[in-house]
């Protein structure tokens, strides 16, 4: 059988792909305290959201994939909600000023792959905020985020929080298409000022 190899990861026909369904799994975290726990950034430090202050924005996907690099199971693109974590961050990217002037204290990207992995993805795409590692699942854990589970690793479900002084005010999930995500905050942010 060919190895699946992951092609222009920001070219996807969004008609071909599953959307993933409201199953529910996200319902409880609206209006949930952050739990203290620290992960490592992408910037070599480690942050601990319920330290940060004001309001800022945490979006979370499954993994990224590597231009060139075998997927990791070869149906990825038929698992309801597992393509477009590359256009979800490119995205946020895009719009990161935007978000910031809308009330966004900060902006952070979040993953169960290790920092090593998601910085080559940071600076392959030129991501200009940390993107979190939750390898070893607390944070996942403790705020018992929506996940499943692939080729024996265990992924968080793409979703967006708005997080003000530790407390989540604000879900999107499901999240379709990806490439959308970011829009979709800043209209809420817009929406919703502090």
């Amino acid at each position: 059988m060919a190895v699946m190899t992951e092609k222009n990861l920001l070219e996807v026909d969004w008609t071909k792909i599953p959307a993933p369904t409201d199953d529910g799994a996200a319902r409880h975290l609206t209006g949930a305290l952050v739990p203290a726990v620290a992960l490592a950034a992408t910037n070599g430090t480690h942050v601990t959201l319920a330290a940060q202050r004001g309001r800022i924005v945490v979006f979370a996907y499954p993994r990224t994939g590597e231009p060139g690099k075998a997927s990791l199971v070869d149906d990825w693109d038929m698992i309801p909600g597992a393509r477009g974590c590359t256009p979800q961050t490119c995205s946020f990217r895009d719009l990161h000023a935007e978000l910031k002037v809308a009330g966004a204290a900060a902006v952070f990207g979040l993953s169960t792959q290790d920092s090593a992995y998601q910085r080559e993805m940071v600076e392959r795409l030129h991501v200009p905020f940390p993107v979190l590692s939750d390898d070893k699942l607390a944070l996942t854990k403790a705020l018992r985020l929506p996940t499943m589970n692939v080729a024996g690793q265990t992924l968080i479900k793409r979703l967006a929080m708005i997080i003000d002084d530790a407390r989540i005010t604000h879900v999107l999930y499901p999240v379709f298409p990806p490439d959308r995500n970011a829009g979709d905050v800043l209209a809420w942010l817009k929406a919703n000022p502090i």
